[in-house]
């Protein structure tokens, strides 16, 4: 029998709520098939399976918030049956089997929050699994009634959908329900809940990973003419953005130069196959993500294209993947638009590299041996001195500039 437990979908993350199962008992469920929607401080998030199997058992409720490693369902290994599946060891939350039940971390409390009152070392009891198991649906019985339009702004707004009272048929929410006290709402507390995970992953970076930096300025004039005469040959919606290309540029990079694409974990550096770039995409409420694009260098740049656009709509209107949370081995930063000309951020731990992209301006430079002024962008570079050194970190910079130097071979 396989324990599906919540996964980490981040360095800031310690917790989620369950909005939604998508799974029943008896459903078959595929690696990689979405289960169930949870909510963090920063964004609602599709919570993916990485096996397959057989819905057994749902262990959590809607609307309760969980620490990550908890064990929100069981399924049935392919093959199995009830009456031959293995059960797994009886640890509670996310407490690994292997830990003696009066050392384990405090999740049991859930379990007697909901229930009745015990001790610690009761709370490994087969009673208190009976109790957490009860509910075999989807959909608890007191769930609140709520238009999908509704739920969707209430997430925008940072509203808890239970404290909201329904005027549609039967007690329903309705948007409108949802906008008003949005209206005379205080500060938004998510938005205060977001900005302490932030300072609290930004202040584990700064203080674990001895940062150094780097900084090129690249000549863009090649690269602006070639998408110009490119875009010239296509409708508006098909017309490539600069950042694309600097987004395919950073990947082929890093693929080149492995010491920038991978994690720290363990006091040692894990390398990574793939490329798979993370997007700092800032929330119209405030904060930012950095949800993954998979495979970048593998991707034609239009493909790219539609992936980037995709990924920015998705992250504000709360539809990523667990897996787009978790899959990042290196990350791109641009404040081009911003008009900010250098950005110099702080790596997201674990991985070991953060690409920061400046605003395109026109400066003079040395062309054939004449002045003249032609687009540059300013391209840095922040590296774990753990995992690589400046030299290095030189060679990746200079990678990027070749790569645009030579735009049609992207």
């Amino acid at each position: 029998m396989i324990e599906f437990r919540l996964p980490s979908l981040g360095a800031d993350m310690d917790e989620a709520k369950l909005t939604e199962w998508q799974i029943a008992p008896g459903d078959t469920v595929q690696k990689g098939q979405v289960v169930a929607e949870v909510e963090t401080t920063k964004s609602a998030i599709e919570v993916e399976t990485w096996h397959d199997g057989t819905v057994a058992d749902l262990k959590v409720e809607v609307g309760e918030t969980i620490p990550v490693g908890t064990v929100m369902a069981t399924f049935y290994e392919p093959g199995e049956t009830p009456s031959t599946a293995k059960q797994p060891a009886r640890d509670h939350a996310g407490a690994p089997s292997s830990t003696p039940p009066p050392a384990a971390p405090a999740e049991p409390d859930l379990v007697t929050a909901r229930t009745s009152p015990s001790t610690g070392s009761a709370a490994p009891s087969v009673p208190h699994t009976t109790t957490v198991a009860a509910p075999t649906v989807p959909v608890a019985p007191n769930r609140v009634r709520i238009s999908p339009a509704a739920r969707r702004r209430a997430r925008e707004l940072g509203l808890d959908p239970d404290r909201l009272r329904g005027t549609g048929p039967g007690g329903a929410i309705t948007l409108d329900d949802v906008e008003r006290p949005a209206k005379t709402k205080a500060p938004d507390s998510r938005a205060r809940e977001m900005r302490r995970t932030i300072a609290a992953a930004m202040s584990r970076s700064k203080r674990e990973i001895p940062h150094y930096y780097l900084a090129e300025t690249i000549p863009m004039e090649t690269a602006s003419r070639w998408l110009s005469e490119r875009n010239a040959q296509h409708p508006v919606e098909e017309r490539l953005l600069p950042a694309v290309l600097i987004l395919k540029a950073v990947a082929v990079a890093a693929r080149k130069c492995p010491s920038m694409n991978g994690f720290w974990t363990d006091d040692e550096f894990t390398m990574q196959t793939h490329v798979h770039v993370g997007v700092a995409i800032a929330l119209r409420g405030g904060g930012l993500i950095a949800p993954a694009i998979h495979d970048v260098p593998d991707k034609s740049l239009d493909t790219l294209q539609s992936d980037l656009v995709d990924l920015v709509a998705r992250t504000r209107s709360g539809k990523l993947r667990s897996s787009e949370f978790t899959d990042s081995t290196i990350t791109v930063t641009n404040l081009g638009d911003n008009g900010v000309e250098a950005v110099f951020g702080a790596i997201y731990p674990p991985q070991v590299a953060l690409v920061g992209v400046g605003t395109m301006t026109q400066r003079p430079w040395i062309v054939d041996g004449e002045i003249k002024p032609i687009p540059v962008v300013t391209v840095s570079l922040s590296a774990d001195h753990r995992a690589s050194d400046g030299r290095q970190g030189a060679k990746f910079l200079s990678t990027i500039r070749e790569l645009l130097l030579r735009p049609h071979e992207l």
